[in-house]
């Protein structure tokens, strides 16, 4: 009986995940469509097939179900698993060329933007309409995209190929700047570009900002 009791109980764990996880990217989707401010929880149960109850329980607050919704997005899958630690981003950080380590993380970038940038254009939005659940998500997500920016330029540092006399805090801040949601929307949606177009130019870019001229390779 006690072995069945335990397996009952990770059934129900996994079941709670499930139901966990699909509440979040419910809430993601109606972000998107309607706005963070005119989202309500009880559409986001309703649309979900919970109690509104169910979704405070398990989230407390819209803010922190919209953080989660965003990791979720951001990850990919609901793997426990750091991005920084994903095989792809430890092969990227692996190659010794650092002209195609910066094309990597631009195509990294592009990956991210694609799933996640609908989002973090509402994000960006609410925020400088001044919504404070937005403005606290916003300079929580610029922070994040900051601290792996700095590590991209410490690798460059690492292989020796920084642009000669290029402070490492203005680098980061160029690459911060390039791989942000609002040069993707830009280009993608204002300007029409493909992903390829966006992740060509991004990356050449890339090397432009940072690397010293003989580390660059051959342009596209």
């Amino acid at each position: 009986m006690s072995a069945r009791r335990r397996y009952d109980a990770s059934g129900r764990e996994r079941r709670a995940a499930l139901t966990r996880q699909q509440i979040a990217l419910t809430a993601v989707e109606q972000f998107v469509a309607q706005g963070y401010a005119t989202t309500s929880v009880a559409s986001v149960a309703k649309a979900a097939g919970v109690s509104a109850q169910t979704v405070y329980n398990g989230f407390g607050t819209k803010a922190a179900l919209l953080k989660e919704g965003y990791d979720l997005v951001l990850a990919g899958d609901t793997q426990d698993v750091p991005l920084a630690e994903r095989p792809e981003v430890r092969a990227l950080y692996a190659d010794p060329d650092p002209a195609a380590f910066l094309r990597g993380y631009a195509r990294l970038g592009r990956s991210l933007l694609e799933r996640l940038g609908p989002l973090a254009l509402q994000i960006g939005a609410g925020a400088l309409s001044g919504d404070p659940d937005l403005v606290a998500l916003r300079a929580t997500t610029d922070q994040e995209r900051l601290i792996g920016t700095g590590m991209v330029v410490g690798r460059v540092v690492e292989l020796g190929a920084l642009s000669p006399g290029l402070d490492e805090d203005v680098a980061r801040d160029r690459l911060w700047t390039l791989n942000s949601a609002e040069v993707w929307h830009l280009l993608t949606g204002a300007r029409g570009w493909t992903g390829e177009q966006y992740e060509d130019w991004v990356g050449e870019a890339m090397c432009e900002a940072v690397l010293a001229p003989d580390r660059r390779g051959a342009t596209s």
